[in-house]
């Protein structure tokens, strides 16, 4: 596709969300000029969100990094002079010789996530190369690894509701996400369930845009959805509303579960979540008495301290209704249906150290600056970790370090890449060849190149061939091509999903469909120690964890119950969501998201407001122990009294000058979200804790006196 200069093309969207669209890039004279959805990928339907539509700015963005350089001036100063790919691969290539043979490979730490959602460019050579050389792990648990944790310790199997299923919903559950900005077709599917009858039930901490096309939205306090959940329990099991036959059949635990939940009342749980008593035997009514009824798990009740047992409560709800044999169900992730051959693709037989220290991402701060032995060589693909990462300003003092080697391959000059020693310029996912799976449809996809590298760029793919070619690694493994290592991918016997989607068949089709017959016995494909669903896990017993669904208070955070015992200094809990039209730090460049998205600001309901002598559209700042995010803010009752929200993560600005991103050389994040944020590791998963995080707020012009 690259030889010809104009046409329209099939592609596939590279966003890390679960819609992963079929596109058409229309293009012009080499460029393209325009991207639509394709009407032929039965999953998405031509359908795109706005993020898609302007990819093309993106990619021919006057901004895009054209050829590798190096450092020039201080670090973090984006101060950089041109090299060729020679002297940079060179460079690298001694640099990590060096850091092997004095500190050993351990001292070398890659850090990336899935900016690119290409298997091969995501987790591909990358992990083959970082293997083979023997460098720190790395644990990709900044997502939703705590979520993904408590629905396995309760189903087992990594897979829910087919989308199709949702369609049939008499009752639709969105708890904890906004997927009118998230998963765009979920929501399509939604609504024609809603013109079919359904009603639909939005659970969240923040009126978001699909909280307010809700028929009944009900917030509560953040990191109190396990106590929401046990309150409804209560009444199912005190009305006589659950599925006694399903559970015999189905699950294990169910008496214990049955009197645990007697301790978690209407009344209780109401002081506990902020939600009234009689709207909690409201929806449980409504959930024991509606078949079939869907609840799609969000990202959102995932990222608190207990967030992996928030996902598992939530997840027990269909068993006790037994709506996965009536037609409803729950969604949190289906990735597991389209799981690949990961030992072909990643290779893990070429590392030479197996047991090599692992390095959870979301403590990339205390890597940095306390980790023993030190991490003396960073490399930073598909991630944006001086924005994304929680502990902001201690991420960029670690990126500061002389002593720390950084390279960072990128489309642009990111935050992060301001930092490094070495930047080289990335291709974008329409320059390259590449196989995408989905975490909600069931369809396989092939991307092959519509454009040529824009400038000297290269793909993660590529990159490391040469470095591994530079380091003098001779195995096979570094010399395969693309399609050498999508066959070995595709190649797993283990998965039946996986029955029929072959190479031959992505060339000729794009988009192939999973082979989902296996999923009519999904209740008897669980893989759970029992085999059954497990209200009650010895599992988490043994590892210290409460067996049953319990709810356990915050670690920095408050409820009803235990309001601001744990940190009055910071009285106000801070939650920090995406926007609708950046993805994490991605499109925060782009002047048509910028402003359709206009300003960072802080959502401050009236009676905080009020309390802190605070008028809508002042410019505040938020603050506690870790750092200081400035902001203009939005007085509005979107949330309950005692929570404020910033959606979207933008780049850095200097204090006090709107309209720039840069900032100062090592200076901290003034509007960055992740300052405030914390690098503790949630109950499960290794995950993150973006929204356990308290603040205080004030008039930005009262920090000087304070």
């Amino acid at each position: 596709m690259t030889e010809r200069p104009s046409g329209v093309f099939p592609a596939v969207c590279p966003l890390d969300c679960p819609d992963t669209c079929g596109l058409l890039l229309h293009k012009e004279n080499g460029k393209i000029v325009k991207v639509t959805g394709n009407p032929d990928q039965p999953a998405t339907r031509g359908a795109i969100c706005n993020k898609v539509r302007h990819m093309a700015d993106r990619v021919h963005h006057p901004e895009r990094l054209l050829y590798p350089m190096r450092r020039s001036g201080p670090k973090g100063s984006g101060q950089f002079v041109r090299i060729s790919w020679d002297e940079a691969v060179s460079e690298i290539a001694e640099k990590f010789r060096g850091l092997s043979a004095e500190h050993g490979p351990e001292s070398i730490l890659p850090y990336s996530f899935y900016g690119n959602m290409g298997v091969l460019n995501a987790e591909g050579m990358d992990r083959r190369f970082f293997g083979r050389l023997g460098a720190s792990k790395l644990a990709y648990t900044i997502c939703n690894s705590a979520g993904n944790a408590g629905w396995k310790y309760t189903m087992g199997f990594g897979g829910g509701s087919s989308p199709e299923d949702t369609l049939n919903a008499k009752l639709f559950i969105v708890w904890g996400g906004n997927i009118v900005s998230t998963s765009m077709h979920q929501a399509v599917l939604m609504e024609q369930a809603r013109k079919n009858g359904a009603k639909v039930v939005v659970i969240d901490v923040h009126k978001n845009m699909t909280g307010r096309r809700a028929d009944w939205f009900i917030p509560l306090h953040p990191g109190t959805d396990t106590a929401l959940a046990l309150g409804v329990m209560h009444v199912l099991f005190d009305r006589g509303l659950t599925d006694e036959d399903f559970l015999r059949r189905n699950a294990i635990g169910t008496e214990e579960l049955r009197e645990h939940v007697k301790a978690y009342t209407p009344e209780r749980t109401a002081r506990i979540t902020g939600v009234p008593a009689g709207d909690i035997v409201r929806l449980a009514l409504m959930y024991g008495e509606t078949s079939p009824s869907h609840i799609h798990i969000g990202n959102g009740l995932q990222h608190h301290d207990n967030g992996g047992m928030a996902v598992r409560t939530v997840c027990c709800l269909p068993a006790l209704t037994g709506q996965w044999a009536r037609g409803g169900g729950a969604f949190k992730s289906n990735g597991a249906y389209a799981s690949l051959n990961d030992e072909a693709l990643q290779r893990p037989d070429l590392r030479p150290n197996p047991g090599a220290r692992t390095i959870n991402m979301n403590k990339l701060a205390d890597a940095l600056l306390t980790l023993t032995p030190r991490i003396r060589g960073l490399f930073v693909f598909g991630s944006n970790p001086a924005v994304v990462a929680p502990e902001a300003d201690r991420v960029r003092e670690g990126l500061m370090r002389e002593d720390l080697f950084t390279v960072v391959h990128e489309l642009f000059l990111t935050d992060t890449a301001k930092y490094a020693d070495i930047v080289l310029p990335a291709t974008s996912s329409f320059e390259n060849t590449d196989l995408y799976t989905s975490y909600w449809h069931h369809y396989v996809q092939l991307q092959e190149p519509v454009i040529g590298a824009v400038g000297e760029s290269k793909s993660n793919f590529e990159t490391f061939k040469l470095l591994a070619e530079a380091m003098g690694f001779g195995e096979e493994a570094f010399r395969e091509d693309e399609e050498s290592v999508i066959r070995a991918a595709l190649n797993n016997p283990d998965n039946p999903y996986l029955n029929g989607v072959t190479f031959e068949k992505l060339r000729e089709e794009r988009f192939v469909p999973l082979d989902m017959t296996p999923k009519k016995e999904y209740l008897n494909r669980l893989s759970t120690p029992s085999g059954k669903i497990e209200l009650y896990s010895e599992r988490l017993k043994s590892l210290g964890l409460p067996p049953l669904p319990t709810y356990l208070p915050l670690e920095e955070g408050f409820d009803g119950e235990n309001r601001g015992v744990r940190n009055s200094a910071y009285p106000l809990m801070f939650v920090s969501p995406p926007n609708h039209n950046f993805l994490n730090s991605t499109f925060a460049n782009v002047e048509k998201h910028q402003s359709l998205e206009k300003e960072p600001l802080l959502q401050i309901h009236p009676q905080d407001a009020e309390a802190r002598g605070i008028a809508d559209g002042e410019r505040v700042e938020a603050y506690n122990d870790r750092g200081v995010c400035a902001l203009k803010a939005s007085v509005t009752d979107l949330m309950l009294p005692g929570t404020v929200v910033s959606q979207g993560l933008w780049w850095n600005a200097p204090e006090g000058r709107e309209g720039e991103r840069e900032a100062p050389a090592g200076r901290g994040g003034r509007r960055l979200a992740n300052a405030l944020t914390s690098s503790r590791i949630a109950d499960m998963g290794g995950g993150a804790t973006f929204f356990s995080t308290t603040v205080e707020v004030r008039p930005a012009d009262a920090s000087s006196s304070a």
